[in-house]
């Protein structure tokens, strides 16, 4: 496949929550406000700092975006149909297929969750900075890493769904597997113990932009991934997790300095 690239630089800590069997527990990311000024003279088309809902996002720093792992448009040479979402958890790779012949490739983080699921979904509906809620599952088989959110965590900067999140169906049930943002930057192009699909804020934020609900989804199972990418499959390494006290999250000091998302101001550029 021939693709052109992009690039950039800085971002949020991020921490996980724990690991789960069933569903999306995305590595969560501590409330952080504004950016660093850049260090370089220069940022990269797509990758740059932007303001989105009220906050500063940092952009993402070189190292994070070496070879395969940025964005990219290009002739598509998968097998999914026109107008549709590519998903290929093995190589790492999200790919927004266009009716011209054409995709944008968005490398992406993979969880344990990302690789139970594979074949056609339904993305239902999409929302900007999105709340997250841990499933009755989690809260019944691991009640000692999520009972403390129980009631969820609002949309924001403490939301491990990051910027913007896409909701998969399948025979219009939720199958909880979410494609959404993160500021998780070493996770994308590596594999994590928990998560669904993952991408740069800046990257989810563009893929927002260009597509509408409901699309159909394909996840590529390990034959298809062989198949079509064999020189990417299985790229990236195991993550460990990393723990975070739930009172980063949500108690006092960190409602204290909540600050929720402003939906009249997301960001509509291509960037």
């Amino acid at each position: 496949m021939n693709l052109s690239y992009d690039i950039s630089r800085r971002a949020f800590g991020a921490m996980l929550l724990g690991s789960t069997a069933t569903a999306c527990t995305p590595r969560i990311d501590p409330a952080v406000t504004e950016p660093e000024p850049p260090t370089e003279l220069d940022w990269v088309e797509g990758y740059a700092p932007i303001l989105d809902a009220g906050y500063n996002l940092p952009g993402i720093p070189k190292e994070y975006l070496q070879g395969v792992n940025r964005r990219v448009t290009g002739l598509y040479q998968g097998e999914a149909p026109p107008n549709s979402i590519d998903v290929d958890p093995y190589a790492k790779f999200l790919y927004h297929v266009k009716a011209d012949g054409t995709a944008t490739r968005y490398p992406v983080g993979v969880g344990r969750a990302g690789r139970s699921i594979r074949g056609r979904a339904t993305m239902q509906f999409m929302r900007a900075w999105p709340g997250w809620t841990p499933t009755q599952n989690m809260l019944r088989t691991e009640p000692e890493v999520y009972g403390d959110f129980r009631a969820g965590i609002p949309g924001g900067l403490r939301s491990p769904l990051g910027a913007r999140a896409l909701y998969l169906f399948r025979g219009g049930r939720d199958t909880f597997y979410r494609i959404h943002g993160t500021n998780d930057l070493p996770s994308i192009g590596n594999s994590g113990s928990a998560g669904c699909i993952r991408l740069f804020n800046q990257d989810i934020i563009h893929l927002y932009n260009q597509i509408t609900a409901p699309m159909p989804v394909l996840i590529r199972s390990p034959a298809e991934s062989l198949r079509v990418d064999p020189e990417n499959y299985d790229r990236g390494v195991e993550l460990p997790p990393t723990m975070i006290a739930a009172e980063e999250l949500i108690g006092p000091d960190a409602e204290a300095a909540n600050r929720p998302p402003d939906l009249d101001a997301l960001s509509s550029g291509m960037i």
